[in-house]
């Protein structure tokens, strides 16, 4: 049996070490792959009439060049595209990124049936997370098990805006700056810091305490 797989990350050469691990799968599929290294080329390829029911897995880098004509800011937009215009096939994350939030929201927006960071695998690791996914297991890798496990037990508290502003303020964004990012007033933003601190069980303080407990807790 044959899988298709299309492949989309903006380095050549990851690309080519995925290839050449998955070739070495013992699941009895041969693979055909399909290649894109920008989100661009592989927004085409997604929306192309060609080639729907065409793939049957999609590995996709979060970090790729944008096609901010569609809308495309990552391999997470391209992601939700693959699951509305391919509802049937499996969807593989990859990314540097180990920051917790980064991971849970990748979760709770696309829910991928494979989520690696590329620091926790090796090729052994990659073949293993293949197989399963292939098999119809959920695949995680170390960093996703151990980075979302707090924040799922806190789904109702830190909901996606509460995140994204603590992601904000690691990146040393201000409640102005914050506020322009989300298309939200400033007293929206405050009015969630509240929030965010007894979550974070902080009585008083700023947003550099938040940023310390979220870095405690292994969120950013």
């Amino acid at each position: 049996m044959t899988l298709h797989l299309l492949m989309v990350d903006d380095h050549p050469t990851q690309i080519e070490g995925y290839k050449l691990i998955l070739g070495y799968n013992e699941t009895g599929h041969d693979i055909v792959n399909t290649t894109a290294f920008n989100g661009e080329s592989a927004y085409h390829i997604i929306t192309n009439p060609v080639n729907a029911g065409r793939f049957d897995i999609v590995f996709l880098d979060l970090s790729l060049p944008p096609y901010p004509e569609k809308d495309i800011r990552s391999g997470e937009d391209l992601a939700v595209l693959v699951r509305k215009t391919w509802p049937k096939t499996k969807i593989v994350m990859l990314t540097s990124h180990a920051e917790a939030i980064v991971l849970y929201n990748i979760i709770k927006k696309v829910e991928p049936e494979g989520l690696l960071v590329k620091s926790d695998f090796s090729a052994h690791e990659l073949l293993h997370a293949f197989e399963k996914i292939v098999n119809g297991e959920t695949y995680h890798s170390a960093t996703v098990r151990a980075g979302t496990k707090q924040l799922l037990s806190q789904a109702n508290y830190l909901d996606r805006m509460n995140r994204e502003i603590i992601l904000q303020l690691s990146r040393g964004n201000k409640t102005k700056q914050i506020a322009e990012i989300l298309n939200v007033s400033p007293s929206t933003v405050e009015k969630r810091k509240v929030h965010i601190k007894d979550s974070l069980d902080i009585e008083k303080g700023t947003d550099d305490d938040i940023v310390c407990e979220a870095k405690r807790r292994g969120f950013v």
